[in-house]
């Protein structure tokens, strides 16, 4: 059986202050493969993006660990965390995160200048008339509509060719049918460059499109299916 490309082992995540101790996270344990697409659902407060970040190497656990790859993300450095995110990862966020100094095919290049590519704009291009933004690569992102930004963090976001894609609530800034658009265009995307999908989402019919979903309460997961 090959390696898993993610996979939490027994993670814990407290937090505490002068009220005492918060559990967020508690004993989550399971693993994707690659090219599997898998939503975390549960109700807000339930620790899902906690896990998210956790996942991403972004926040710490308390107790456990993750693997991306195989390589266990606390067992390193930050800065080599910040490292391995930069090859193997690409991140989409419910408030799209765009550098709002930055044109569109400014944002879309970033990672690639960033990991040293000689070809940033060439391929940026690409993926920005990819997701249907060729006549917007001038653009700021202030002028952009929230579907379109969305669609500006998707061509950032799948442009390295990600082993992993991390998505928190990637329509919940968006209204009903553009939402709808922008997973659509996501699946697709996926699907294309064979990128593990992990989700936060609370829409049930964007979970229902994933392989796999992983519903946590209370900081614990009940249900994986």
């Amino acid at each position: 059986m090959s390696q898993p490309i993610i996979a939490v082992e027994h993670v814990f995540k407290s937090v505490t202050d002068s009220t005492g101790t918060l559990d967020i996270l508690r004993d989550i344990h399971f693993s994707l493969a690659a090219k599997e697409t898998a939503a975390i659902v549960g109700a807000s407060g339930s620790g899902k993006s906690t896990l998210l970040s956790i996942i991403a190497g972004l926040d710490t656990p308390t107790r456990g660990t993750v693997r991306l790859a195989g390589q266990d993300l606390f067992a390193i450095s930050e800065d080599d965390r910040a490292g391995l995110r930069a090859q193997k990862v690409g991140f989409v966020f419910q408030a799209f995160q765009l550098m709002g100094n930055l044109s569109a095919l400014e944002n879309v290049m970033l990672p690639l200048e960033l990991a040293g590519r000689k070809d940033s704009r060439k391929a940026a291009s690409e993926m920005l008339a990819r997701v249907g933004l060729a006549e917007r690569f001038n653009h700021y992102p202030k002028v952009l509509s929230g579907g379109e930004q969305q669609r500006v963090a998707l061509a950032r976001a799948f442009v390295v060719q990600p082993a992993v894609l991390l998505a928190d609530e990637p329509t919940g800034s968006l209204d009903f049918a553009t939402g709808d658009k922008v997973m659509e265009l996501m699946f697709e995307l996926n699907r294309e460059l064979g990128t593990t999908l992990v989700l936060v989402t609370h829409d049930s019919g964007i979970a229902q499109r994933c392989e796999r979903r992983i519903t946590i309460e209370a900081g614990q997961v009940v249900a994986s299916s």
